[in-house]
């Protein structure tokens, strides 16, 4: 392949939502750079679906997983993207040897701080790695802030939707059917706001339908009405773009949530769907209440919000135009080209 040659150094391979849409998504955005992308997630796709599969973090598999990246690394080109860091669990003077020489670009999408807090060998660690980047892209404002005062050369790119993958024109489910997309790791946040979900099927006739894994069954809600599907990348689009509206509910007073990137309500914009959502971190940014959705911070307000999606069908098509308008703001489509550009200047 032509190309400079750019070592993708990533935290999963493409079964991780971040890492395939923050890096494995863009491969034609980097070829069109000039680059010639190779790929090294640091787990692999089977760590996740042990991970996914209820087994927990294994920190053998973690300590596998750091020595491939170590016994790798001396071999890595001249020019990276990492997502994070390139050596997890190790102070920055380990890994400022590896990166000696080399031209680097670091992309956050979540608070990873949060992760060093207190550990003092390591807590400083993203700020050093910061300030010593060729750039860095951010997810958010909050992320952004917290970069740009260690260095100039920053970005913000939303983690960015396909708009090729979501058949706006799909049939709707005949019952009113409310999606979550998500992971069995972040499900909890459903399991946190059980009761706003118990007050919204008290309020209306509605289907939860829980795209991530089958096997949430045996965690589902009481008293909630809910369908959980399998997730996959080529019936994501599909699935959502059936349902009624969507939901983004996070905890209002959870750090690392405030930190999060609000890629769900990216989903829902791209499918067409109204979204009720926490008024958590970038979720404000987001969501345009009255245009293209709701917020809700109390059962009764999920409950209303839900009620008036359901009640008002006009609003909701309205809602649902607005949405898929919006959409393009944090698509593939817009930010390949501005990822590309940015690449160039800083590493190319």
């Amino acid at each position: 392949m032509n190309g400079i040659p750019l070592g993708v150094c990533t935290r999963y391979g493409t079964l991780g939502a971040s890492s395939r849409l923050r890096y494995y998504n863009f491969r034609g955005a980097f070829e069109a750079a000039g680059f010639a992308p190779c790929f090294r997630p640091f787990f692999s796709d089977a760590y996740l679906r042990k991970l996914y599969a209820g087994e927990g973090k294994s920190r053998i598999r973690g300590a596998a997983a750091l020595l491939r990246r170590l016994a790798g690394a001396a071999f890595l080109p001249e020019r990276l993207l990492i997502e994070y860091e390139l050596l997890p669990e190790l102070p920055f003077g380990v890994e400022a040897r590896f990166l000696r020489n080399r031209h680097y670009v670091l992309n956050f999408d979540d608070d990873v701080w949060l992760k060093y807090a207190g550990r003092k060998r390591l807590e400083d660690k993203y700020d050093r790695l910061v300030a010593g980047a060729a750039g860095v892209i951010c997810a958010n404002d909050l992320l952004l802030e917290r970069v740009r005062r260690l260095n100039p050369e920053t970005v913000k790119i939303p983690t960015a939707v396909d708009l090729d993958a979501f058949p706006v024109s799909a049939e709707k489910f005949p019952r009113f059917t409310v999606g979550w997309i998500g992971t069995p790791v972040t499900y909890r946040y459903l399991e946190l706001h059980a009761e706003a979900l118990r007050a919204m099927a008290r309020s209306v006739d509605f289907e939860l339908l829980v795209i991530a894994k089958k096997s949430l069954e045996s965690r589902a809600l009481p008293g909630v009405p809910m369908r959980f599907e399998e997730w996959s990348t080529e019936e994501e689009g599909a699935l959502l773009a059936r349902c009624h509206a969507g939901i983004m509910p996070l905890p209002a007073d959870d750090a690392f949530a405030a930190g999060k990137s609000a890629f769900k309500l990216i989903q829902y914009l791209a499918a067409g769907l109204p979204a009720i959502a926490s008024p958590v971190g970038e979720n404000r940014n987001v969501l345009r209440p009255g245009e293209t959705g709701f917020f809700a911070s109390t059962p009764e307000e999920w409950a209303e919000q839900l009620s008036c999606l359901v009640r008002e069908e006009a609003l909701r098509e309205r809602m649902a135009a607005d949405a898929r308008r919006l959409a393009f703001e944090y698509s593939i489509q817009k930010y390949g080209p501005l990822y590309g550009a940015f690449l160039q200047r800083t590493l190319g």
